[in-house]
């Protein structure tokens, strides 16, 4: 369990569209064999330190020819933001995906002050 030891929490979330492979003829879709998607997200504003963040997939279009194997993930979490990373491999063909994302994390509050 991650306790946040700070009384100013905030929540941060966001949708992005990785990819639409399917109109441009894109890796996802064509591709097999280990494909990834690096995408950066930035906070609407900063943290006062790295927050707990969760990924969830909110709409995949897929072949339904061939096995949907996904991966999503966030990597290189910090107090600015993130990096969503989306996998697949073998033959999967993914046209399109969107994810969403939620941040929740330490704050800055007005009162806070520190002794430098």
């Amino acid at each position: 369990m991650r306790r946040i030891e700070s009384h100013a929490v905030g929540v941060d979330q966001g949708s992005v569209v990785l990819f639409s492979d399917f109109q441009n003829g894109g890796e996802m879709w064509t591709g097999t064999g280990p494909r990834e998607l690096r995408r950066a997200v930035r906070f609407t504003d900063g943290f006062a330190a790295p927050p707990a963040v969760h990924v969830s997939i909110s709409m995949w279009d897929t072949d339904g020819a061939t096995n949907q194997r996904v991966d999503l993930s966030a990597d290189e979490i910090g107090r600015e933001g993130f990096t969503l990373v989306f996998r697949t491999w073998a033959d999967s063909r993914i046209a399109r995906v969107r994810a969403d994302w939620m941040a929740i994390g330490p704050v800055a509050h007005p009162d806070d002050w520190s002794v430098d």
